[in-house]
C-alpha cells in the first residue's frame, strides 16, 4: 500500500459515512467542493510528485550534514523495534509535533496568513481536511523531519501512522454523527474540531489544535468543547480578503497584489 492508496480509501470511506450517518443536513456538492477535491489530490499526491525530488535531495543532504557533525546517532531509537511499537511511537510523536506546528500556524502572523486558506471553510465535511496552502506542507515536513530522523525504525510503520493520521483528519472534518464518549478526552472528534473552525471568539481564538489526539489540548489548556451545541458559523473574521478563486489562493499571499 502507498500513501495515495490510503488517502483514496479514507476519502471513499467518509464519503459513504457522511451519506449514512450525517450530523447536519448539507449538500454533497456544496459550494467549494470541486476546489477542495483539487486540494485533496494536489496536497495529498501531486505535491509529492512535483516536489518529491527536491524534498528527497534536501532530506539526504540534511541526514549527511547531521551525521558529519555527529548529531545523528548511528542507530535510530526504533531500529529493530516491533512494527506495533514503532507504529504507536511514530503516531504519538508525530501527532504531538503536528499539534505544536498547528499551534504556530495560528500564533505566528506570517504562518497564519497561509493557514487562512484552511480556515476559509464555511461548510464542513471530510474534503475540507486537505484544503490548505501548499506552504503548510513545507512548514510541517521541515519541522517534523529532523525529530523523526532520530527515531529510525521501519518505514512501513511510519507510513501506517501517516495513513491513520490522514484518515483521522478526514474524520475530524467529516459531517458524521459518531460520538467517542469518554474517549473524546484522548481522541479528537468532529464535534470538538468543529469548534476549532468557529468564526466567533467564543472560547478564545487559540483552541483545539489536535489531529489524532485531543489529549494535547486538554494537557496544555487549549481545549474548548461545549458538547451540547455546535458553532453557529465557521470561518474567521476578515476572511473576505482571501481570494475565492483557486488560482489566486495558490499564490496567496506570495504576490504583492494578493497580499495587499
Amino acid at each position: 500500500m502507498t500513501y495515495f492508496h490510503g488517502l483514496v480509501a479514507a476519502s471513499l470511506l467518509f464519503l459513504l459515512l457522511e451519506r449514512a450517518l450525517p450530523a447536519r443536513e448539507q449538500r454533497v456538492l456544496r459550494d467549494g467542493w470541486a476546489k477542495d477535491l483539487f486540494y485533496l489530490f494536489f496536497n495529498g499526491h501531486f505535491y509529492a510528485l512535483v516536489f518529491g525530488g527536491v524534498v528527497a535531495a534536501f532530506a539526504a543532504r540534511t541526514r549527511e550534514s547531521l551525521a558529519a557533525l555527529s548529531l545523528l546517532p548511528e542507530h535510530g531509537l526504533l531500529d529493530g523495534a516491533p512494527f506495533a511499537l514503532a507504529f504507536v511511537v511514530y503516531l504519538v510523536v508525530s501527532d504531538f509535533l503536528q499539534w505544536c506546528v498547528h499551534n504556530l500556524l495560528h500564533r505566528l502572523p506570517i504562518l497564519w496568513t497561509f493557514h487562512q486558506v484552511h480556515h476559509s471553510i464555511t461548510t464542513m465535511d471530510w474534503a475540507g481536511n486537505f484544503r490548505f496552502h501548499w506552504v503548510e506542507l513545507v512548514v510541517y515536513r521541515s519541522l517534523l523531519y529532523v525529530p523523526l530522523l532520530f527515531l529510525g525504525g521501519a518505514p512501513e510503520a511510519l507510513l501506517a501512522a501517516w495513513v491513520l493520521a490522514t484518515a483521522w483528519g478526514h474524520f475530524n472534518h467529516a459531517n458524521v454523527r459518531l460520538r467517542l464518549g469518554p474517549l473524546g478526552c484522548v481522541l479528537n472528534s468532529p464535534a470538538m474540531h468543529l469548534w476549532h473552525h468557529d468564526k466567533s471568539s467564543e472560547g478564545g481564538a487559540f483552541k483545539n489544535y489536535g489531529v489524532v489526539l485531543s489529549l494535547w489540548d486538554f494537557l496544555f489548556g487549549t481545549a474548548y468543547w461545549p458538547r451540547a451545541r455546535a458553532p453557529r458559523r465557521l470561518g474567521y473574521p476578515g476572511m473576505e480578503r482571501l481570494p475565492d478563486d483557486l488560482a489566486r489562493q495558490l499564490v496567496w499571499p506570495l504576490l504583492p497584489e494578493d497580499a495587499a
